[in-house]
């Protein structure tokens, strides 16, 4: 991959993904052998006029190593000096730049209730910095082939083989060539989000009815404020940005508390570092009350009784199959990626931004409004070639939406 190519691709995480400004401060997170990756995009943060950028380094290894030697009240100690990095930002607010690029089984073997316990104890001391910081900051996930995950997606291919197809399709996601200037790209991109949601909203659904022949057969109820929203956001500070580079759907917060039925996974879900396989989940009075998995059913568990959230819905996701990553037919075992082919739906906490009129009201008035919380927000596939979903209005109109995997409207 030409090194003027990737380059373009690291401006463009800074320019558009986070949008970096004049002044701000950043934190970007990345696994430790992406460094040379990492640099291109602290230059160009610089060039932007960050003031402060700093790097999180991590690594699936030395994770492994922790969770299998460690007990679980050290590894849920939040250290002072971690929580002192967690309260400045939520007072500094800098922009956010997440680096994908880990092994989808990097963390396989590690029993999922250590992890989920873990995760647990520390959210009880995370979550007031994270609320602090919610939609006030920019913030953004882009992704760079790692070895491991590059033969997990080519396993035919040589390292080296594979690591550069991987380039090339992750590339072709986020519309970036040899000749093309991607910044240009992303203000049609982000325009064409617009007009989707725009007429989606015009519509004021209150529930959505989706069945595919695999078994899907659910409905999903909305709030009487819930907004479609896709492409670009603006914080609380009027600053635009893209949250994930790449994307193609248009998505909503549900009313928590009310979905019924039963929904099938059509792709593999890697969740903590593990993958969950052949899955599907049944709701009754919004709650998950039952799953089954091929692979990874404990797991899948944990993650649904991860809180008093995390067993119910907080996003719904419309894809359709005929749309340029899916139509990559590539398995990314990536969430970043795979959710981009395929509609999907998210157990555990809902967007506030996708609630009109959520900027002047409290956490507590969301939640009463119908507003999921939950430690996890966690996507899962269930788009089909066949599915089709019917949206039901709160003036008594039916109207066709998806019909074969596919928008109608």
């Amino acid at each position: 991959m030409k090194k003027s190519t990737i380059k373009k691709y690291a401006r463009l995480i800074v320019r558009v993904g986070a949008n970096v400004q004049k002044g701000q401060s950043v934190v970007i997170s990345c696994a430790v052998d992406q460094s040379d990756f990492c640099a291109l995009v602290v230059e160009e943060c610089y060039k932007a006029g960050a003031k402060y950028v700093a790097v999180n380094w991590s690594s699936d290894k030395v994770e492994r190593l922790q969770y299998r030697n460690e007990s679980i009240r050290s590894l849920s100690t939040v250290l002072k000096w971690q929580e002192e990095k967690l309260k400045w930002a939520s007072e500094e607010l800098p922009c956010r730049i997440h680096i994908v690029s880990e092994d989808p089984d990097g963390l396989k073997g590690v029993n999922p209730t250590k992890m989920q316990k873990v995760a647990v104890n520390r959210y009880k001391v995370t979550k007031p910095y994270s609320d602090a910081m919610e939609s006030k900051h920019q913030w953004t996930i882009a992704a760079v082939p790692g070895e491991a995950w590059a033969k997990k997606v080519f396993p035919e291919l040589r390292k080296s083989q594979a690591i550069e197809k991987l380039w090339q399709a992750i590339l072709e996601t986020v519309y970036v060539t040899d000749d093309n200037d991607p910044v240009e790209v992303w203000e049609k991109v982000n325009s064409d989000f617009k007009k989707r949601c725009k007429k989606l909203n015009e519509y004021r659904f209150e529930y959505l009815d989706y069945k595919s022949s695999n078994g899907t057969d659910f409905r999903c109820w909305l709030m009487p404020r819930s907004l479609w929203c896709g492409g670009g956001e603006t914080d609380l500070n009027g600053h635009y940005f893209n949250p994930n580079m790449p994307t193609i759907e248009v998505f909503t917060t549900p009313m928590k508390g009310k979905a019924e039925g039963k929904v099938v996974s059509t792709k593999p879900l890697s969740y903590r570092g593990q993958l969950i396989e052949d899955f599907s989940i049944t709701f009754k009075n919004g709650k998950a009350v039952s799953c089954e998995a091929k692979k990874g059913q404990q797991l899948l568990e944990e993650m649904i009784n991860s809180d008093s959230g995390s067993c119910m819905i907080g996003e719904l996701a419309l894809v359709p199959q005929n749309s340029p990553i899916s139509n990559q037919n590539i398995l990314y075992y990536e969430t970043l990626f795979d959710e981009n082919a395929s509609c999907h739906i998210a157990l555990g906490r809902g967007y506030r931004e996708c609630v009109e009129g959520y900027s002047e009201m409290t956490g507590d008035e969301l939640s009463e409004l119908g507003v999921n919380d939950s430690m996890i927000h966690v996507d899962f596939m269930i788009g089909a070639p066949d599915l089709s979903i019917i949206g039901h209005t709160f003036d008594g109109r039916d109207i066709e939406v998806f019909r074969n995997g596919n928008f109608v409207i």
